[in-house]
């Protein structure tokens, strides 16, 4: 009887080891997971010009919802450019243009705002917000003859948090704060006209 107590009792403290290990794991990936990543974009050639589309996945931090659902409104920039490479002197940037995201929060009305320019739109969850967000469909302004169809072009794409919008109590703690300072890397594809 002493035996088979003693097996099972290792085999419980094994499996409560597994437990603690798959824990450990599971809150080390979520916590990878905060930030913007990029999933994919691409430039889309109409009659009338070009539109950007991007996916990003948005994750933000604790401390940057916790700001948000105290009334911070926090903005995001979307910055998009493409260059012609030149061998022999500076690469020529064709497009180099951004835009604003306002998200904020109204506790009165228990809604998440997201506001670009002067178009606002209103969500019942920071879920909801974040899906709008996360998808950028925009034209953008090419100069006529600004692209030549025998060159190749690099577009890139990323979007993150202004910190320089936050107000300036904010501003100290996003000072080499990961948690504070999301956003992605520059996403890069080759365009040809």
């Amino acid at each position: 009887m002493t035996v088979f107590s003693t097996r099972y009792c290792r085999k419980i403290s094994l499996l409560r080891a597994l437990v603690a290990l798959w824990l450990a794991v599971a809150a080390s990936s979520t916590a990878y997971a905060e930030g913007i990543e990029v999933r994919k974009a691409a430039l889309t050639v109409l009659d009338d010009g070009y539109v950007l589309e991007a996916d990003f996945d948005i994750m933000l931090t604790p401390p940057l919802k916790e700001a948000l659902n105290k009334g911070v409104a926090l903005y995001f920039l979307s910055e998009f450019e493409m260059i012609r490479s030149r061998w022999y002197w500076f690469n020529e940037k064709i497009v180099n243009t951004h835009q604003q995201y306002r998200l904020s929060y109204n506790a009165l009305t228990r809604q998440y705002r997201v506001g670009v320019g002067t178009l606002y739109q209103n969500f019942s969850t920071l879920g909801e917000a974040l899906e709008v967000m996360s998808r950028v469909r925009r034209s953008e302004e090419v100069e006529p003859g600004a692209l030549r169809k025998d060159a190749t072009y690099t577009a890139a794409v990323r979007l993150r948090l202004d910190t320089t919008q936050l107000p300036k109590p904010f501003q100290i703690n996003a000072l080499g704060s990961r948690e504070w300072n999301i956003g992605s890397d520059w996403y890069r594809w080759t365009v040809t006209p």
